[in-house]
């Protein structure tokens, strides 16, 4: 069941939203050549607790950190650790927080020094697919027309979606209903009300391959080992359209 915020709500999450948008913009200001993963998810976690908030990713089922660092070949759940930035990586960042007992959760993928064309290629495609999935947020359209809009154009562009994780909702939970894939048909799921809030992610790759899982049980990788990237935005649909209360991007 897809669950509607109320008013009171909404204004918690906006508020959150705008908190977990300046504290991502913080840790993304400390990246430079040389710099770890592991101390990016440190600082992250750090701001995250001046916030009076609680990192939404530590511990939830099991994942050891409260931010995800994904570089290059990794798509999503990438752990922190000792590997230092080099210049033309791309390191894709997930991040959320919990306050007043709601939750908000964003990523963006960042270019590391110089980075090649078909980097920057690869990130312009999955921006403007998320872009796209936004402005299918409106009251009467459908969730599998949110779907069917980024995996139709990302295909459109010589891209491939991941299919194996999706969008979903958000609230008081940091996953509800609905799971909104990055492909599907338009004109299916469930109707989109006022009130509701999803969280948008197009993951795209190059190969058309399935992703693989690390002996980690958590960090997803292409097949190929070919570059990925990810950006994520949290939208509430409103009377008057999509709402994006925060979202990464270029």
């Amino acid at each position: 069941m897809i669950k509607i915020k109320s008013s009171s709500e909404l204004e918690i999450m906006k508020e959150n939203a705008s908190i977990l948008r300046k504290i991502l913009d913080k840790v993304v200001s400390r990246i430079e050549l040389g710099v770890t993963t592991q101390e990016l998810d440190s600082y992250a976690e750090d701001l995250i607790h001046e916030a009076d908030g609680t990192p939404a990713f530590k511990n939830y089922r099991g994942f050891p950190s409260s931010l995800c660092t994904s570089l290059n070949e990794e798509i999503v759940h990438g752990i922190p650790g000792r590997r230092k930035l080099e210049s033309g990586d791309l390191l894709s960042l997930d991040i959320g927080i919990e306050r007043d007992g709601l939750f908000a959760d964003f990523a963006t993928t960042v270019a590391v020094g110089k980075v090649t064309e078909k980097a920057m290629g690869l990130m312009s495609v999955t921006d403007k697919a998320l872009t796209k999935g936004i402005d299918k947020v409106a009251v009467g359209n459908r969730v599998g027309d949110i779907s069917h809009v980024i995996g139709s154009f990302v295909n459109e562009e010589g891209y491939h979606v991941v299919k194996e994780f999706v969008g979903h909702g958000i609230g008081r939970d940091m996953h509800e209903d609905p799971q909104i894939p990055n492909y599907g048909e338009p004109d299916t799921g469930k109707r989109i009300e006022e009130g509701m809030v999803f969280c948008i992610e197009p993951m795209v790759k190059l190969d058309d391959k399935k992703v693989e899982v690390l002996d980690d049980g958590w960090t997803t990788v292409t097949a190929d080992r070919d570059l990925s990237a990810h950006f994520e935005g949290m939208v509430a649909a409103t009377k008057d359209g999509p709402e994006v209360l925060v979202r990464g991007g270029l």
